[in-house]
């Protein structure tokens, strides 16, 4: 799941600052939500210097959507490596977000936001959010199959079809958590979402 601490060889600090900004001030409006001149306020440099790290909106915003891919591919492998349950993980992803929507850090997933604007955005950054999607449905269809095998999730469709229900709860769930403004919304919504999948009989 998405953490922003360790630097990428790619960027420069100052540049690894920006991206941060950016991707605080995408979670709070979305795409269209901010400008250079936003960013440029809070770190305290002039538009000219982020125009010279990212010369257009859509590479800051790419950017900072690879990111959050990146970081997303590892957290989903360390909960691999370190939940060998299919449900356990399945709760494990939701428990993440569930934390991070109630202590608002971070208060969304940017990529679910900006799946909602996604007729409006730029190609290149349209590419980024569904190959971050595209990712994380075949993850969770992963765990899905190994739980069906091994019969620690109860599946009614294929793997692919529950993980694609499974992630559209998720996700559903945060923005309906936004809009009525009640952070607790998420974890009740996810709940529901991952009993479909208990076993019957299981505690």
């Amino acid at each position: 799941m998405p953490r922003h601490d360790a630097e990428s060889p790619a960027y420069s600090p100052k540049a690894l600052e920006i991206i941060a900004h950016a991707n605080e001030l995408i979670a709070s409006g979305g795409y269209n939500g901010f400008s250079y001149a936003d960013i440029a306020e809070r770190v305290a440099v002039r538009k000219a210097s982020i125009h010279h790290h990212f010369p257009a909106k859509a590479d800051l915003v790419k950017a900072t959507v690879a990111l959050h891919r990146e970081a997303t591919r590892r957290g989903l492998d360390t909960l691999d490596d370190a939940v060998p349950d299919a449900m356990a993980r399945l709760e494990a992803y939701a428990g993440f977000w569930a934390q991070c929507i109630e202590a608002s850090n971070p208060p969304i997933c940017i990529c679910a936001l900006l799946a909602a604007e996604l007729p409006s955005l730029p190609v290149e950054v349209a590419d980024e959010v569904k190959a971050h999607f595209e990712g994380l449905h075949a993850w969770v269809a992963s765990v899905m199959e190994e739980g069906n095998s091994s019969g620690t999730l109860r599946l009614v469709g294929t793997p692919l079809e529950e993980a694609s229900a499974f992630v559209a709860s998720i996700h559903g769930a945060m923005l309906g958590a936004r809009a009525v403004g009640d952070a607790a919304l998420f974890g009740t919504i996810a709940h529901q979402a991952l009993e479909r999948f208990r076993p019957r009989g299981a505690p």
